[in-house]
């Protein structure tokens, strides 16, 4: 990316009151960011959603010298970076609608790795759920997942270690810039991290590890990855928040259990009971629902002589023979299909042949 147009993209994520949304919307629409500064307001008006507050919003100039300075942060220091447009960029998190546009990474992070799970939960980890995540881990490293969370006390930097301690790459999501560390306390595994995967954050390099700023992160962590997964939380707590935003983008969630009357299980046991999290006992249950222990075919079947398929049906049909088996909202996005008209279609040809649904909200030729 030039420049000029990271210079833009840095001015529109830093201009007041333009969220990710609408920026990705200005983006797409208008083909740069650099043309949305300089594009007529009468064109700008035509995009859907977009108003005079908006555009008022744009011509803000006030905070161009704290662009200036990350511009400089980024290109002096040599700051690794994805855009949300670019193939560099992870792809669960390209799908979500309120992915950042930005994602600033440090370490030697591996993105092509197809099994990556997010492992949240309370800061008050129990001898429970500390020996359940040490073990989880361990057994699932045959499989060579990567293994992301928050680097917070507790759960997270339980998490971590079984990762890189079981040759695991794993990601930390930070919620403050890649100048600064939180807790202070977790430098000392900072170099296992960055050895071992690394540190990703969406946040500016002086940015603080403000409270709201765990918020915007947890949805990082539920976007970037297959599954959820949370071993210990009380009744309320980030790692409930977590577990939502995946179920929002139609991840699978997983939770384990604990007794009825044990504080920091009281959250898993609602999310389970809700039917807002599969019940988690052990690695396999992973492996199952993920399909973890489906091999790869060599080839594509190729369908029946005898299928009669429409033509938005042969549209899906080409995609999955293609990219093989893939998430539902997935194939809406990249088919140009709603979710509830794709559904529809899917039972379709299932009832055909032509394709099988698999568990997670998957579907395969």
């Amino acid at each position: 990316m030039l420049e000029e147009e990271l210079f833009a993209v840095l001015r529109l994520q830093a201009t007041p009151n333009i969220g990710v949304i609408i920026a990705k919307k200005l983006i797409r629409h208008i083909g740069s960011a650099q043309q949305i500064f300089k594009e007529r307001n009468s064109s700008l008006l035509k995009i859907d959603g977009i108003g005079e507050f908006v555009i008022k919003q744009l011509q803000k100039t006030s905070f161009l010298n704290r662009v200036e300075e990350e511009l400089k942060y980024i290109v002096d220091g040599k700051i690794n970076f994805s855009y949300f447009l670019e193939s560099s960029y992870p792809t669960r998190l390209q799908h979500c609608v309120d992915g950042p546009l930005l994602l600033f990474h440090d370490g030697k992070i591996n993105w092509d790795q197809e099994k990556i799970i997010s492992i949240v939960g309370t800061r008050n980890l129990t001898n429970y759920g500390r020996s359940f995540c040490n073990d989880l881990i361990a057994q699932l490293a045959s499989h060579h997942p990567i293994i992301v969370s928050g680097y917070a006390y507790g759960t997270d930097i339980c998490a971590h270690k079984a990762a890189f301690e079981n040759k695991l790459q794993t990601l930390a999501v930070l919620a403050h810039g890649l100048d600064d560390i939180y807790p202070k306390t977790h430098k000392k595994y900072m170099r296992d991290v960055m050895n071992n995967g690394g540190f990703i954050t969406e946040f500016w390099h002086h940015e603080k590890p403000m409270r709201e700023n765990f918020l915007k992160r947890n949805r990082i962590v539920a976007g970037i990855s297959q599954a959820t997964i949370i071993i210990e939380s009380a009744e309320k707590g980030g790692s409930l928040v977590t577990a939502d935003i995946a179920n929002s983008y139609n991840r699978d969630v997983f939770a384990l259990p604990g007794r009825f009357d044990d504080v920091y299980s009281k959250g898993c046991n609602n999310l389970i009971k809700n039917n807002q999290a599969h019940l988690l006992s052990s690695a396999d249950d992973i492996i199952a629902m993920l399909n973890w222990d489906i091999p790869k075919k060599s080839a594509p079947k190729q369908t029946s002589l005898f299928i009669d398929l429409s033509l938005e049906e042969q549209k899906v049909y080409d995609y999955l023979q293609h990219n093989g088996k893939e998430l539902l909202d997935v194939i809406a996005l990249d088919c140009e299909i709603p979710v509830y008209k794709l559904s529809s279609l899917l039972i379709q040809m299932e009832l055909k042949g032509a394709v099988k649904t698999l568990p997670g909200k998957m579907f395969e030729v």
